[in-house]
């Protein structure tokens, strides 16, 4: 019980394209399935809780699920196996990889930004009409310093982002 006592901390377990709150509220369904609080879940808690979700709980499924999620081994699921688990099932976004390689086409100019003028540029290949008051203001909700450029860093941030405020 001494783990659920300590304040959790979502920021030790950071993953790219995760928030903290995000993270926080897959720990709090992992600690539904740790009904001991013993920061693992094994096979007997993953019976319950399959069986209460209403799967039918088979113990050679169950002990097939532990081995395929237990990492280090100890026929438990520990919350990192199992916010592993959860980020793999979520995440079928794009690699920084990936993101890096859709911001060198913006970027044709090879300044290391994308400007005003390379979101024009794009807009206008797409067949978008767009006012640059319009471009600005994409380029203003994305860029973190002010400058008026979107770094790669701000461009990876926006395209992962879940919601547009």
């Amino acid at each position: 019980m001494a783990q659920r006592a300590a304040k959790f901390q979502a920021n030790k377990y950071l993953r790219p394209g995760l928030t903290e709150d995000e993270i926080e509220e897959i720990k709090e369904a992992f600690d539904l399935f740790d009904t001991d609080g013993s920061g693992s879940i094994d096979p007997r808690e993953l019976r319950a809780a399959m069986q209460s979700l209403g799967f039918e709980a088979k113990n050679q499924t169950i002990y097939q699920m532990i081995t395929d999620l237990d990492k280090n081994k100890n026929n438990s699921i520990d919350f990192e196996e199992f916010l592993d688990m959860m980020t793999a099932r979520m995440s079928d976004r794009d690699t920084r990889e990936d993101i890096n390689k859709v911001f060198r086409l913006f970027d044709d100019d090879g300044t290391g930004t994308v400007t005003i003028r390379n979101l024009r540029r794009v807009a206008r290949e797409l067949g978008e009409t767009m006012t640059d008051e319009e471009l600005q203001e994409m380029i203003d909700r994305a860029d973190s310093n002010g400058d008026s450029a979107v770094t790669p860093d701000d461009f990876y941030n926006i395209m992962t982002k879940k919601t547009f405020v």
